[in-house]
Formats: structure tokens, C-alpha cells, sequence
């Protein structure tokens, strides 16, 4: 078995290696080929131990061949440069392309203001000094006093784009074929002997069942036990036999509290119900209407089990077992006593909050939801009744914030969510109609910051369509703060509630505020002054059209 020595390729007997340039012709042999020949040049025997590695790999080479390769070296290394310059221009044209898209470029942009990031959870968890340190080439680009005439810019956008336009109200029947089990389940009268919306309903479980064991408020969560552990021990004392059958008594709220959040509903909540004619639901807010009756726990954890209207009711037990003692009391049986227990429940998203709607309901062709909470609440109580408590929607925004953001909070970091928000309702906007944006779930979990919750008027001429405006009750938040005795007469008033002693309405008005900012959230000052010149602008045709519909010029919070 022999080999070239000079390109070692295996070499059968009497083979010609004609690839080789050095073993060409007819006559060529190992021994006689005086290029192959030499004194240090041996065959490769595979199967000999006393192999001469080093001798094998001895190969003369000459001017031409080193040439050879070497072009091939330099052509090999040009063509990956090329390549490597092809792929990185493509990255390159990718990265500008989406990065001007989502406001990512690190080089000035119009439509960028100050070094906001466009997820807003990533600007949840940064800390202040990570991000300043993550957009390390703008740093020294952010004024936000500069930031003014560009933003104003969107908000002349937006301004010029906006339209109140009545909405078509959908019929009942519309709403029954939506929701035929709710629609089963609530009668369409009352009992005429309570003030509050009440019913008999028969129960048909035996003493060993236990009325709330699919209750989903229970199920979900493990602080709502506790009152449904007391209301199993006392469901069979308030239960109605009549002709060998039980009964219970279901009601629905007389009111509700509708919003806004951050407008004062809580502190409003814990007077009224210090009112002897007044209950409320075991939870204050149930957030049924808007979120628990489509399955939604939490936004972000997605869709669980749909709560039914069942377990909705079951939160007003309590209140119902006091108003059966007042219809079943001697005095009421005998004198006809009419009950004045009224319940009122609290969910301050109730106003707003429709975001759901695009999950269950088919879509409209303009992109606006078909059917709105008040609709289903007007079909069950066409005399219901809403108290609405607002605020300055600029401060209201920059207390939603630092309520509800995780961590790293500061004036900065909220005028660069603003920013960012604006941006993107602007271009809602462009395309769609007012309404179709305030509704657009997408949208609304976009926002860093919830700026639509701000929109009032725009919710408030909806309740309108199928509420009569002597149904509805709006306070501002600065005049319950300033003159709280007189706010709490116009609740007491617009609820036909009873007169009250000195020593009750002392206890209701002069209890210290519910749900004030935290000590922590203080300390970190107010907004920017161009911050809440930004959503002054903003706000102002909004409030103008509020203060409008409702005939009072201090709803466009020029003082505050």
C-alpha cells in the first residue's frame, strides 16, 4: 500500500495520481520520480508502528502553489465579510424599521418624549437609576419642559377628533338573548311592601346542603370565607315556609356607587353605611357587572369560570336576612309596615370598565361594544339609582398611579408614562371613534397609565341613554373634602333616607377620611408642572362638555 508523499493520497499498484501536478505521465513511479524521491522521504505504511510523521509531512512547495492559496485564503475571507456586511445591514434596517414603530430608537425621535419604555411592565420593574442607565443615550436629551410643544401637538390631534355622539341603545329582547340565565333568575317585579328591589325565591335544598358550597367569591377567595362560614350557620333561621315549601328572600341594591376610583367612593362607602337605613353588599366592591359575571378574577391572569347572577345575589344575604325580620315582624304583618332598608353596593368600576365586552358580545362594525353595563342594570332596575363621586382628572390620574404602580415611582417616571399614553390613544383615535377607543380593552392594558378612567363625560352621556338624569347623582370630591356635612344631606336627600339624631350625623360626618394617599406616596411630591400642564390640556374639552351636560361650571376644576 503506497501514498504520494507530496499530497498523501492513497496510491493502488501501479496507480497514476494524475491530481497531483507533481505525479503526472504514463511512467511515473515512486522510486524513479525524482520529485517524490529524497533522503528524508519514506512511504506511509498504515499498518507499521515506525512511522516518520514528520518526514511524511516534509513537503517542498513552491512560489506558485503558495500563491494559489493564499488568493483562495483572501477570496474565502472577502466573501465572509461580504456576508457578515449583508446580514448586519439587514439587522440594522430591522431594528430601525420596528424601533420607529414602537418608540425604541435611541436617536431623537418627534414621536419620543423623554426615555420612556414601551412595556410597561419592564418600566415596572426597572429601578429610576437602572433606567436611566439603560437609556444611557438619551440621557442627557430629556427636558421635559421641551417636552410641552411636542405633546401638545397629539393632544391638538386628539382635541380634533373628538365627537359626542349618542349611542344606539339596544332593546330588551336584544339583552335576553345575550344573557337568558341572568334574565331567568331576576324577576321583573318586586316585592310592593319594601323600598329595596326584594324577592321570594324558592329554595330546594334539605338541611344538609350547604347554600354556598359553588359560591365563587368563596371559592376564590380565602378572606371572603369567613362571612360565608357565618351566613351557612344562619341561612335555615331566615328561611320562609310557606304550604310545605322554604323560601328565601333575594334583593338586588337599591344603588349603586359607580365611580370613579381614586375619587373618594371608599370614603363615601364607609359614612353611608354608618346610616341605620343603610346596608351594603358583604363585599364592598364585587366588581360583578364589569368583571366577576365574564369570568375576570384579574386582568392579567385571564378568564376563569363565569361568575352566575346566583352568587352575585348571595353578597346581599345579610342585608336581606334584616330586611325579612322587618317584613316578618309582627308589626309588619299586622300594619302592613313598609321596610326602609335600602342596600347599596360600591364597585367603583362599574361606570367605566366595559373592557370585556369584546370577549362575549359580537363586534359592532365601528368597533363599539353592543351592549354597556347600564343596559342589563336598566332591564332588571329601571329605577335604580348612581352616585357618581369625581375629582380633577389630572390629580385623579396621578393618584391612580401611585396607588396602583408596583414600584419605582417618581414625577419622572409618571410623565414619561403619560407621554407614552397619549401616544397611544392618539392613535386610536385616527382610526376609530371616541367611544370605540375608551371601550378598546387592547388599548386600555396598553396605557401605562389608565388615562380613558379620566374621560367622564364620555361614560356619563352613556348612563345617560338609558338613565334619567334624576337617577343619577354627581359630587366632586373637592366639595365632599371641603364641606363634607353638606355633601353627606345631598347623598341622605337624593336616597329619600330618614332624618337623622345630632349624635348619628356627628358619627357619620366627623369620622377621620377613608383611604387616604400613603405616607410613602407623599413623600414623593406632586407631578411635574409640565406634567399637569400636558393633562390640563388633555382633560379640558372633556371637563367643558361635563360641565355642560350638568349645568356647573366648578366641574371644569379651573381652581384646582
Amino acid at each position: 500500500m503506497r501514498y504520494c508523499i507530496n499530497c498523501c493520497i492513497h496510491l493502488l499498484p501501479n496507480d497514476l495520481h494524475r491530481q497531483c501536478f507533481r505525479c503526472r505521465g504514463p511512467d511515473h513511479n515512486n522510486q524513479r520520480c525524482p520529485v517524490c524521491r529524497g533522503e528524508n522521504k519514506i512511504p506511509l505504511y498504515p499498518d507499521s508502528k515506525q512511522m516518520k510523521w514528520l518526514a511524511v509531512l516534509e513537503v517542498r512547495t513552491d512560489h506558485c502553489e503558495s500563491w494559489n492559496g493564499l488568493f483562495c485564503l483572501r477570496k474565502g475571507k472577502l466573501c465572509s465579510l461580504m456576508f457578515g456586511l449583508i446580514i448586519m445591514t439587514l439587522v440594522m434596517v430591522s431594528y430601525m424599521l420596528t424601533g420607529a414603530k414602537h418608540g425604541l430608537l435611541l436617536i431623537p425621535s418627534p414621536f419620543h418624549y423623554g426615555a420612556f419604555a414601551s412595556n410597561p411592565s419592564l418600566m415596572d420593574n426597572e429601578s429610576l437609576s437602572d433606567m436611566k442607565d439603560h437609556y444611557q443615550p438619551s440621557k442627557m436629551n430629556i427636558s421635559y419642559v421641551k417636552d410641552y410643544p411636542s405633546v401638545k401637538l397629539i393632544i391638538d390631534t386628539i382635541t380634533s377628533k373628538i365627537e359626542f355622539i349618542t349611542r344606539q341603545r339596544p332593546d330588551l329582547e336584544e339583552l335576553k338573548k345575550q344573557e337568558p340565565h341572568m334574565f331567568s333568575v331576576i324577576p321583573n317585579k318586586f316585592l310592593p311592601n319594601s323600598k329595596n328591589p326584594c324577592w321570594y325565591e324558592e329554595y330546594r335544598g334539605n338541611t344538609t346542603t350547604d347554600p354556598y358550597a359553588t359560591n365563587s367569591y368563596a371559592l376564590y377567595s380565602k378572606r371572603f370565607r369567613i362571612i360565608f362560614d357565618y351566613l351557612r350557620k344562619v341561612f335555615w333561621n331566615h328561611l320562609y315556609h310557606y304550604k310545605d315549601k322554604h323560601y328565601r328572600l333575594r334583593c338586588l341594591p337599591h344603588f349603586y356607587i359607580i365611580g370613579q376610583p381614586k375619587c373618594g367612593t371608599t370614603d363615601l362607602y364607609d359614612r353611608l353605611r354608618l346610616h341605620p337605613d343603610v346596608r351594603f353588599s358583604a363585599i364592598k366592591e364585587p366588581h360583578w357587572w364589569t368583571r366577576k359575571r365574564f369570568g375576570i378574577i384579574r386582568l392579567r391572569d385571564g378568564f376563569h369560570d363565569r361568575y352566575p347572577v346566583e352568587d352575585y345575589l348571595d353578597l346581599f344575604d345579610l342585608a336581606a336576612h334584616q330586611i325579612q325580620s322587618v317584613l316578618q315582624s309582627d308589626a309588619g304583618k299586622e300594619h302592613g309596615k313598609r321596610n326602609n332598608i335600602i342596600i347599596g353596593e360600591a364597585s367603583a368600576s362599574t361606570m367605566w370598565d366595559n373592557n370585556a365586552w369584546i370577549f362575549f358580545y359580537d363586534n359592532s362594525t365601528e368597533g363599539e361594544p353592543p351592549f354597556l353595563i347600564q343596559d342589563f342594570i336598566h332591564a332588571f332596575q329601571p329605577n335604580a339609582k348612581l352616585i357618581i363621586m369625581l375629582r380633577d382628572p389630572v390629580e385623579r390620574l396621578y393618584s391612580d398611579y401611585l396607588y396602583f404602580a408596583s414600584a419605582n415611582k417618581s414625577a419622572e417616571d409618571f410623565h414619561e408614562k403619560v407621554a407614552e399614553s397619549l401616544q397611544l390613544f392618539e392613535g386610536c383615535v385616527l382610526d376609530y371613534s371616541l367611544r370605540a377607543c375608551v371601550y378598546n380593552n387592547t388599548l386600555n392594558n396598553a396605557m401605562p397609565v389608565r388615562l380613558q378612567v379620566g374621560l367622564y363625560v364620555v361614560y356619563l352621556l352613556d348612563w345617560l341613554t338609558v338613565f334619567n338624569k334624576d337617577q343619577i347623582l354627581v359630587l366632586r370630591l373637592e366639595d365632599h373634602a371641603s364641606n363634607m356635612k353638606y355633601t353627606m344631606h345631598m347623598v341622605f336627600q337624593f336616597l329619600d333616607l330618614g332624618p337623622l339624631s345630632e349624635k348619628q350625623e356627628a358619627l357619620i360626618t366627623k369620622s377621620p377620611a377613608s383611604n387616604t394617599r400613603r405616607p410613602e406616596d407623599r413623600s414623593l411630591g406632586p407631578m411635574l408642572p409640565t406634567t399637569k400642564a400636558i393633562l390640563r390640556d388633555f382633560y379640558r374639552p372633556f371637563n367643558t362638555k361635563l360641565a355642560q351636560v350638568l349645568f356647573d361650571d366648578a366641574f371644569l376644576w379651573k381652581r384646582t
